[in-house]
């Protein structure tokens, strides 16, 4: 199954908490401390492979997180690192922040490996906050916690020439007939489910990749038909083949079928519409005699109308080969002259800079009348509090940095508490000092 769209969550792994401990040998009754580091958490790196075509996999798994770091040890042992995970995406895989849509990474091009979340780092031990007035420091600092984020996978084909136009016009054939693809060819529409790539190599030119695209009808971008799923796919090429039947073998006006699919690429991105076009006028070999080159002749009309505008405009038979060779040539010149590469989306979501950890950080910070104080509460404070030995000038001075860093001074000012204000923490009270 072709699948060309995936929402998942990546999570790196918590850094590990550093340890406290002290040595405990004989004829050594006081001990110095002895706590190890924490390890750092594992890093989340997605990375192209080469041998993938779809984005399947993850419609089965939808989570995804590297391994936590140890904790320190005893005798000054570090924890061990955690793992990085690795997520293999084929090449051309866009990744967007799920929620704004925003670009994080284009695999493709110089981007093959990418880390999208760093892991937390490990905690200092309790052997690094012993100083000579607090040799016994019986704290130690926590690892970093980890960080999530919900990101959308897009799989955009990379190929220099798309093929467009309505279905049965004898995209398929074509492309069959210049490539090494082998695309499914029959007499009814919608053949073609999946977009469909192929290499067209040229004697004395510069060969190049071509991608046949499910038909478009009319709607396409609003969701008629299949189109509406695959229009990403022709972002990345540098020229558009509008194929068109210029016989009108199934009732349809050529001039008009090539109005509605212009239209349709506009309505879905007008950048579309700025692309290079050339148009291949197919089924030329079923035009009657007596129409061709006469006023009445589609192709001459369609002439008329486009090359006058800068479009190129062939009359060619997928099923015979005429006009084939010369409309390859004239593509791989027109390549030529134009800047070389992958065409790549730009950051817009940076991950590192935008994102704050995801910390146990459910705190409250309340005034009770009752009590005359400012009350802070929650996990993130019970934790530090275990660790934190407040009756140390170090112990303070670590709980006056973790009430800056984590905004509850600025809370508690929002909240009208001024020096002097007594603000308690559990069981420990303290007066407010700016």
């Amino acid at each position: 199954m072709f699948v060309d769209k995936a929402r998942i969550t990546v999570q790196s792994g918590k850094g590990g908490d550093g340890h406290v401990s002290f040595r405990r040998e004989k004829f050594v009754p006081n001990g110095g401390p002895d706590g190890g580091d924490g390890g750092d958490g594992g890093s989340v790196f997605f990375v192209v492979d080469k041998g993938a075509n779809t984005l399947e996999d993850f419609r089965h798994t939808r989570k995804y997180a590297a391994e936590n770091g140890e904790e320190g040890k005893k005798k000054n042992m570090s924890g061990k690192k955690g793992e990085d995970l690795r997520i293999k995406v084929p090449e051309g895989t866009v990744i967007k922040e799920a929620a704004s849509g925003r670009v994080i990474a284009d695999m493709s091009g110089d981007c093959q490996e990418y880390c999208i979340l760093k892991g937390g780092r490990g905690g200092n031990g309790n052997q690094h906050f012993a100083t000579p007035t607090m040799q016994a420091p019986k704290y130690a600092q926590p690892g970093q916690p980890s960080r999530s984020l919900d990101v959308l996978l897009e799989l955009k084909v990379i190929a220099d020439v798309g093929l467009v136009g309505f279905p049965s016009v004898g995209k398929s054939t074509l492309l069959s007939r210049i490539s090494n693809a082998k695309p499914e060819v029959a007499a009814y529409h919608f053949t073609t489910l999946i977009p469909v790539l192929g290499v067209v190599d040229l004697d004395d030119a510069r060969g190049f990749v071509m991608a046949d695209m499910p038909g478009l009808i009319e709607g396409a971008a609003d969701g008629a038909g299949l189109g509406d799923e695959f229009l990403a796919h022709i972002e990345r090429c540098r020229i558009l083949i509008h194929m068109v039947d210029a016989a009108g073998s199934e009732g349809r006006d050529p001039l008009d079928d090539i109005e509605k699919i212009n239209r349709e690429l506009e309505k879905y991105d007008a950048d579309l519409t700025k692309k290079t076009q050339v148009i291949a006028c197919n089924k030329v070999d079923l035009i009657p005699e007596d129409l061709r080159e006469t006023e009445l002749d589609p192709v001459r009309q369609i002439r008329e109308k486009y090359e006058p505008k800068g479009v190129k405009v062939f009359a060619i038979s997928a099923a015979t080969g005429k006009g084939i060779r010369e409309m390859l040539y004239y593509i791989s010149d027109q390549l030529q002259k134009m800047p070389q590469g992958v065409v790549t989306y730009p950051q817009e979501f940076n991950p590192e800079t935008e994102l704050s950890p995801q910390e146990v950080k459910a705190y409250t910070v309340t005034y009770s009348q009752k009590e005359q104080c400012y009350c802070v509460e929650g996990p993130a404070i019970e934790k530090m509090l275990g660790y934190t030995n407040l009756d140390t000038e170090k112990g303070l001075a670590f709980l006056q940095r973790f009430i800056e860093d984590n905004g509850i001074t600025d809370k508690l000012r929002e909240l009208g508490c001024r020096e002097g204000d007594i603000v308690r923490l559990y069981g420990h009270t303290f007066e407010f000092m700016e």
